[in-house]
């Protein structure tokens, strides 16, 4: 595969649209994408102190890395991790590799990676995966409690247990501040839900030009075929993108809570919207920027 293409990260906190936009982008002919991988994390979290100093990956990591290709239906490309592997950048290697096949093998020339978590692993993959750019998803953080809230209690078993309130803030809270983190990098780029619900074309349009292909109408017409191979048989909640784009705004935070804990979520929540919202202005102002001088150029 030709590394002048871009690899592809789409983060964000779980809830947030990522299948969506994830299958919206797939649908386009270049891009390829695959169901989530979760490699970073199992690569680099609960590791002892001595396995972090020498670069040692978790003892989790191969059969992470093996359980992902049985999902893409490749397990013959557990070659591209040699039994010989030990260290973390070879597993990363392998990875990459793994990825760049793939796409390959789907007559495309770039990949799109989203494991909404990533977003923890931005530094270490900015350091290790050569080309990387990220896509950050952010939406309302009403929406995102509403929608963690009820899905934990849904499928408790997927979700390692039926979250409370203060989690499913907390995790907005955190995700949405790490994104801010990042915003001043050439190769992150912010989108919004509610723009995305809004007005589709402009928005894949403007992400098509981050990436460096051409925006296609069509990828509005096939998302919901691709939706279908990027959804693994047990991820139940994931089902919605393929019924179609619709913007349920605040409906499920009005359904599931009462008066009082509905205040006690915009409360706890109204700092870091603060916070956001102040980030978000100055992000737009500085892409606004960014885009004048880019056409000066050009001209």
């Amino acid at each position: 595969m030709k590394h002048s293409y871009p690899r592809l990260f789409l983060v964000g906190c779980p809830r947030s649209g990522t299948t969506l936009l994830q299958s919206l982008l797939a649908a386009h002919s270049q891009i390829a994408s695959f169901p989530e991988s979760h490699f970073f994390r199992y690569l680099l979290r609960n590791r002892s102190s001595w396995r972090t100093k020498l670069r040692i990956p978790s003892p989790l990591s191969r059969k992470r890395f093996n359980q992902f290709l049985a999902e893409t239906g490749h397990p013959e490309l557990e070659r591209y991790l040699p039994k010989t592997a030990v260290f973390t950048f070879q597993y990363v290697k392998g990875f990459i590799r793994v990825l760049d096949e793939l796409t390959l093998q789907q007559g495309k020339t770039l990949w799109l990676e989203k494991t909404p978590g990533n977003l923890y692993y931005i530094n270490y993959i900015e350091k290790r995966v050569a080309g990387a750019k990220f896509i950050h998803l952010v939406r309302n953080g009403a929406d995102v409690v509403s929608s963690l809230y009820d899905v934990t209690h849904q499928y408790p078993n997927d979700w390692k247990g039926a979250w409370d309130l203060d989690r499913c803030i907390r995790q907005w809270v955190k995700d949405v501040r790490l994104t801010t983190q990042h915003l001043h990098k050439p190769n992150h780029i912010l989108v919004q839900y509610e723009q995305l619900i809004e007005n589709q074309p402009l928005i894949l349009a403007q992400l098509c030009d981050f990436i460096g292909v051409e925006y296609e109408p069509a990828m509005l017409q096939d998302y919901q075929k691709v939706a279908e191979k990027l959804t693994l048989a047990f991820e139940s909640w994931k089902v919605s993108v393929q019924q179609g784009i619709y913007n349920p705004s605040d409906q499920k935070f009005h359904q599931l809570f009462n008066e009082e804990q509905k205040q006690y979520i915009l409360q706890e929540l109204s700092e870091a919207n603060l916070e956001f919202s102040n980030k978000l202005s100055k992000y737009s102002k500085e892409q606004g920027t960014g885009n004048r001088e880019q056409k000066e150029k050009e001209l």
